[in-house]
């Protein structure tokens, strides 16, 4: 073989593998699977959501012990790595009721006395503290093994970048409504979370979104609130911010903490 032509032959193999990577990285860009450097696999969501997790309190959350007042209900959460107490106090019928919810069980205390619960009562229960206590410690739980998140894009809101990112859940260790889907917008400069949205299934479905306010950091882990609109059922998570941008989502009220206290320093 001639020089020249072993040099034609080697440009074009280096064109053509230089181009098949570089479609290959076009194709996988949205989710592709990145090695660290403790040999794990890791998308390009979880990264993200790491990132994430860390930018709002990382570690820190796994010994947490905190309490806060959300609409007139004293709330606490306790986390002892993967053990966690969760409480609510709050006033009712001129009685002291008190729900605490654990790895183990869920139970209710009524004027310093233990009730018996129906089933029925129990996942109320487990639900109304769970939840609250799940949104004002985002990001925190993301991280659990039910989690199943999905790179979706990059994308601009009210002039600044986000992320977007889906988060699905198993049906085993998902909770009561596993079936949910999430959005989560993380601003690509600070790394926290500045929109949120969900579509639920119950009482015939709904969508929401939330835009984070107030953002405020007390003893290393971040707090925020939010404001919640409401849009039409089935709407696209995906298409939410361009409607929120839009003034086309119903406001329907403020996720508030107020006087948080970190318990861990008293």
């Amino acid at each position: 073989m001639s020089i020249l032509k072993t040099v034609s032959v080697l440009l074009f193999a280096f064109v053509f593998f230089s181009c098949n990577n570089k479609n290959n990285t076009t194709t996988d860009s949205l989710e592709e699977t990145v090695s660290t450097s403790e040999n794990d696999k890791l998308t390009k969501s979880q990264i993200i959501l790491n990132e994430t997790i860390a930018a709002h309190g990382g570690d820190l959350y796994n010994s947490a012990h905190y309490s806060f007042v959300f609409r007139d209900k004293i709330y606490q959460f306790k986390n002892d790595g993967n053990n966690y107490e969760y409480r609510k106090n709050y006033n009712k019928d001129e009685s002291t009721i008190n729900d605490i919810l654990t790895n183990e069980n869920f139970k209710r205390i009524i004027n310093g006395k233990p009730v018996e619960l129906s089933e029925k009562e129990i996942t109320s229960g487990t639900g109304s503290i769970n939840s609250v206590i799940y949104f004002a410690t985002l990001p925190y739980k993301l991280s659990d093994k039910a989690v199943n998140s999905k790179y979706i894009e990059s994308t601009i809101i009210k002039g600044k970048s986000y992320d977007a990112i889906e988060i699905t859940f198993n049906k085993e260790g998902g909770g009561e409504d596993h079936d949910d889907e999430f959005y989560y917008w993380i601003n690509k400069d600070t790394k926290k979370i500045g929109y949120l949205a969900y579509s639920y299934k119950v009482n015939k479905g709904g969508v929401r979104f939330r835009s984070a306010y107030n953002t405020r950091v007390i003893d290393s882990i971040t707090f925020q609130d939010y404001i919640n609109y409401k849009a039409e059922v089935e709407t696209p998570l995906k298409d939410l911010p361009a409607l929120y941008e839009a003034g086309k989502l119903i406001e329907l009220s403020k996720i508030e903490t107020e006087n948080i206290i970190n318990l861990n320093k008293n």
